[in-house]
């Protein structure tokens, strides 16, 4: 970083951690130099030395030794740099990470924060003389692409090997290790009476192990991941797993968190994907970049059904148009193997600024053509800005298409939803169409009885996500469902209505450490884990001689207890709603069977201040 002073810092690492989540829009974005000093490792005759990068952001120049080796435009994909041939005894590796703005590198314009720095793990291989090697754009050794046939499967494998003849033998292992099928690469691999990869009822995945002999002696040995399923998307009937309806309904994930920025570790993917199911979700869309590949991983692994972006958004750069076919490329090599991903996305909300409008249709069926060129086994999408018309050229590009739509929020009148699909509809009755984002500011420091649209308080998200459940759940065409957002995010250019800096739509917070009320308002409508939940236990001080509990449980029963008294029992869907005279001190308690929640209320005469909305924090001056 120009000026500084060298400091040591492990990785992944990111300098944003801070100065990109507090507002103002003025983070560093510039380049940065980072070293890693060490000795040669040894290498017997024709090995190989490789530094895996998983993500350095936005554009990395590496060298060693003063050589320059590689250079790399993209923030969040994998990038190989072979080292062999500038390896001293004594090593200095050095890596330029730069997120300056520029016209060449996506993303540039977006509601979120640009992290610099090696946010992603770096690690170093040696690789045998003959050995399974990464393919083009950091593909995997292995290239597996399973299909269905009735009760059987079929596996065709192709594998990356370099250094030399050898030859491949192919193993298919069932979840208990045991081989189950075998064969060759290039040959379609039967396996009879296959096991079904079927969402997060049964995400099973079997094994595919390589290995891969010369000389009579096995050399070197890779395996990854695989499930059989099959899906469809019908314009009336929506999503199909398998052969059966399955409606997928889920959320949008950024990956960022406080102070530590892009740069988590296994750790924090791990308690993202457990809130993640704890809702209940069977979907999600990782927007608006590559992932890091332990979360698509867990995705495979807990059943989740994926749509694969490329930060391709927000606003068209003609500079940049090679960029985006890199990116795609890259995405889909290196992801080409997860059975959770069944969508790849081309663009988000690109017209949202209206410039080089042809010049950007034409690279968004570059971009189309060149998904189903690499990979005709998927469906590609986009997510079209709100302010599209259902005729908007963009939106009719690819297989399926879905909208970021915040009516009720930025706009007023949730009934707007309705007559928005309804016209797309009637316009376009067999277009299949999705909602790729919605939702609703909700800060949890700001509370209303008298809530209103683009005040932030829980209680008004609550509301707009009350309607926004039913108004699905009356739509089955609907292939998919995505909350924007799952987890609160940074977004440094962010500077009023509620806290500079941030995006507060999520449904749990920025740190993870508060479900919003609307958490499990989701729950209850998509989780089998039974349990209640009494709204409003921030909002503890209230005003008024009448007391409004809303009770949000997936069980058909729920009694409520004031001060230890049962006022009711009550019989219901979701939502229970309760009218209780206010007392100075209010102990409410719901009970249902075995479970029971707890929250505190009291009676006060003028609203605690840390409740009430700043004059003028609407949602006007946001963005997205």
């Amino acid at each position: 970083m120009p000026g500084a002073q060298p400091v040591i810092v492990d990785l992944p690492h990111t300098w944003n951690g801070t100065d990109g989540q507090d507002g103002g829009d003025d983070y560093k974005r510039c380049p940065c130099t980072y070293t890693k000093n060490f000795a040669k490792p040894e290498l017997g005759e024709g090995e190989k030395c490789i530094a895996v990068f998983r993500g350095v952001n936005s554009e990395a120049d590496v060298s060693l030794n003063g050589k320059h080796l590689a250079r790399h435009e993209g923030g969040y994909s994998t990038f190989i740099v072979d080292l062999t041939d500038a390896l001293e005894a004594e090593n200095k590796l050095e890596v330029v990470a730069d997120n300056t703005p520029t016209d060449k590198v996506y993303p540039q314009k977006a509601d979120f924060t640009f992290y610099g720095g090696i946010y992603r793990d770096v690690t170093l291989e040696i690789l045998p003389k003959v050995h399974f090697a990464y393919g083009e754009y950091a593909a995997p050794h292995l290239k597996v692409t399973p299909t269905v046939e009735g009760e059987d499967g079929e596996l065709l494998v192709e594998a990356n090997v370099h250094g030399g003849e050898g030859e491949v033998k192919i193993s298919l292992l069932d979840a208990e290790g045991n081989v189950v099928a075998t064969g060759k690469p290039g040959e379609k691999i039967k396996v009879a009476g296959v096991h079904l990869w079927n969402g997060v009822k049964d995400p099973y995945l079997y094994t595919v192990v390589g290995e891969l002999t010369a000389d009579g002696e096995v050399v070197d040995r890779t395996e990854c991941k695989t499930g059989f399923r099959t899906f469809k998307v019908d314009p009336d009937k929506g999503f199909f797993l398998n052969g059966k309806s399955y409606p997928l309904r889920g959320v949008c994930r950024h990956q960022d968190r406080p102070k530590l920025g892009n740069a988590i570790t296994k750790k924090e993917h791990d308690e993202d994907m457990a809130l993640i199911r704890e809702i209940g979700a069977n979907t999600i869309r990782l927007a608006h970049y590559q992932h890091d590949q332990y979360f698509y991983d867990l995705c495979d692994k807990y059943g989740m059904v994926i749509w694969a972006e490329i930060p391709y958004i927000s606003k068209h750069m003609p500079a940049a148009n090679d960029n985006t076919e890199t990116q795609m490329r890259e995405l889909i090599a290196q992801n080409y193997n997860h059975p959770s991903i069944v969508v790849w996305g081309v663009s988000n909300e690109i017209t949202m600024f209206h410039v080089h409008k042809e010049d950007m249709l034409e690279n968004h069926r570059r971009l189309n053509d060149l998904c189903h060129q690499l990979d005709p086994t998927r469906l590609t999408t986009l997510a079209c800005f709100a302010m599209c018309t259902p005729m908007n050229r963009s939106a009719h590009i690819t297989d399926i298409v879905s909208w970021n739509l915040y009516l009720g929020w930025y706009v007023p009148g949730l009934f707007l939803n309705d007559l928005w699909f309804g016209f797309f509809r009637f316009l376009y009755p067999h277009r299949c169409i999705g909602m790729s984002e919605y939702g609703a500011e909700a800060m949890t420091n700001l509370h209303s009885v008298k809530t209103r649209r683009g005040d932030n308080t829980e209680e008004y998200q609550a509301i707009y996500h009350e309607y926004m459940l039913k108004f699905f759940a009356k739509r089955p065409y609907l292939w998919a469902t995505h909350v924007w957002n799952m987890f609160d995010f940074a977004a440094d250019a962010r500077n009023q209505g509620g806290e500079p800096g941030m995006n507060h739509k999520g449904l749990v917070t920025f740190d993870r450490k508060t479900c919003k009320d609307s958490f499990y308002l989701y729950k209850a409508y998509w989780s089998d884990e039974p349990f209640v939940h009494l709204c409003g236990r921030r909002f503890v001080n209230r005003t008024g001689k009448k007391l409004e509990i809303k009770v949000y449980s997936n069980q058909s029963e729920v009694s409520l207890y004031q001060n230890g008294n049962l006022v009711v029992t009550k019989k219901g869907d979701k939502v229970f709603k309760f009218t209780l005279p206010m007392l100075d001190k209010n102990e409410i308690e719901v009970r249902s069977g075995d479970l029971k929640d707890n929250i505190t209320v009291l009676h006060v005469d003028k609203v605690d201040p840390s409740y009430i909305v700043p004059k003028g924090g609407s949602n006007k001056s946001w963005e997205k």
